[in-house]
């Protein structure tokens, strides 16, 4: 009898056991093969706090040569002129920065101020005005030009500063959890040269990190045609345009791909913009100093007309376009592809589109034909008024703003020692930035606010992977 009863109970276990291995069976997932390689053949594996700063492994050895004297000339400080340094003076006479690196330090993300008067931070403000230049670039302000440098030379009256004041703003997840964003308002003193122009409209922009940007330079134009959606023709609510930019070196209209307007058509213009908006450095494509009415730039010493040469130039575009794309972490564990199956479920690879093929006519042999991940369409997308500057830029709108690349997200921390975000880093961390997603992002936002805490943290842990 007693073994009768025992064989039942073992019975009994035994389909509840099945039962429940039946109703509940876990099937892990998977990552993609080659999923590591964000950067194709480009990756590099480095997680530390140089991680930006590689070259692509696959550049010729006359390409790396060139990398690091771009290198060089991106790092090092330039100087006012006259100088002995002859390659490297002509700073001003007005700058944001002395270098490259003192926005982009460590090929890295800028972020505001932390107080106010901070400088060297990787925040600059630009300036615009109604009305539409031949070429198709909206007008500067008269007196400060299309950007506001907050440093000049000596002897010089520097053209103004500024402090930020932030409103808070808050946000409720469905569980109830609260999260505060911070709003920045923008307040100007010490202006110079007098006020700026009634209706002047200032936006915002911080310096990105530098990696993968010939890659992205190497896509294909009939690849971004076949993404763009301008009248939302599949009524998915995501309506991505491209931006149409003047594009110097030919004296025409090509596709934006660079900015977080998509305002520059090309890694060499960009570097160009930057060296003379930021630095003050002429070049070929910009060869006018950046001074206000009544001051003779042709009365300060210079380094040169260009006062950096085509061939060092060149140097600093190659540097820029072939730094590596760091690899992914932790891309196999099930947090973290439980992660990423959430953010396509959400919706948020209709604009982070995750792979892509690059062509095969890019100059740089290294970039073409790879296999990349960088989440992103460089499409142009409405984000809502809360994140608008109200000012357009060439075809972009004062709401939509390029769609961020995400590849290296997750190092940001490592190398820059923040978490700012968005194009003004108001964001102070992910969870932060996809709140303030709006306009064609909405719907993405609203479904992250539905998910529970474990879920949310899945879906960070998937991004700062990449």
């Amino acid at each position: 009898m007693k073994n009768n009863v025992k064989i039942l109970v073992l019975l009994i276990s035994f389909q509840f056991l099945s039962c429940s291995s039946s109703d509940d069976k876990y099937i892990p997932l998977t990552a993609e093969e080659g999923e590591q390689f964000s950067g194709g053949e480009t990756t590099f594996f480095n997680a530390t706090e140089e991680a930006f700063g590689f070259s692509a492994p696959n550049l010729t050895f006359e390409e790396e040569g060139d990398f690091g004297i771009g290198n060089s000339f991106f790092r090092q400080s330039w100087v006012t002129a006259p100088s002995s340094t002859t390659a490297r003076d002509g700073l001003g006479p007005f700058f944001n920065a002395v270098s490259c690196s003192g926005c982009h330090f460590k090929d890295g993300r800028g972020r505001p101020p932390l107080v106010d008067g901070e400088t060297a931070h990787g925040l600059l403000l630009r300036l615009s005005i109604s009305g539409v230049n031949a070429n198709g670039s909206y007008f500067p302000d008269p007196i400060y030009g299309g950007q506001l440098q907050d440093n000049a030379i000596l002897g010089q009256t520097v053209k103004g500063k500024f402090n930020i004041i932030y409103q808070d703003i808050t946000e409720t997840f469905e569980d109830g959890t609260t999260v505060v964003l911070q709003k920045p308002n923008y307040i100007f003193n010490s202006l110079g040269y007098g006020a700026f122009a009634s209706a002047i409209k200032v936006s915002p922009r911080v310096a990105n990190q530098m990696i993968g940007l010939g890659l992205l330079e190497a896509i294909d134009e009939s690849t971004l045609l076949k993404w763009a959606d301008p009248n939302d023709s599949n009524n998915d609510g995501i309506s991505g345009k491209l931006n149409y930019v003047y594009d110097i070196a030919s004296n025409s209209k090509k596709i934006g791909r660079f900015g977080w307007k998509a305002n520059q058509p090309n890694v060499r213009q960009q570097v160009a913009a930057a060296f003379s908006g930021d630095i003050g450095i002429t070049s070929s494509l910009f060869p006018d100093e950046n001074c206000p009415p009544g001051v003779d730039c042709d009365a300060i010493p210079n380094g040169g007309a260009p006062e950096i040469t085509d061939l060092n130039l060149n140097r600093v575009a190659l540097y820029s376009s072939t730094l590596a794309v760091p690899a992914r972490r932790n891309y196999t564990e099930q947090n973290v592809l439980e992660g990423k199956k959430i953010f396509e479920t959400i919706n948020c690879t209709s604009c982070h589109i995750a792979k892509v093929q690059t062509g095969n006519t890019h100059a740089i042999t290294a970039l073409r034909n790879q296999i990349i991940r960088p989440y992103t369409d460089l499409l142009l997308h409405d984000m809502g008024e809360g994140l608008a500057d109200n000012a357009p830029d060439f075809e972009a709108s004062g709401t939509e703003w390029r769609t961020q690349p995400l590849w290296g997200i997750g190092l940001i921390n490592t190398v820059n020692k923040h978490t700012n975000l968005m194009h003004d880093g108001r964001a102070r961390n992910v969870t932060e930035a996809i709140l303030w997603h709006g306009g064609e992002a909405q719907q993405s936002k609203s479904s992250f606010k539905k998910l529970s805490a474990t879920d949310r943290n899945k879906l960070l842990e998937f991004i700062n992977s990449l």
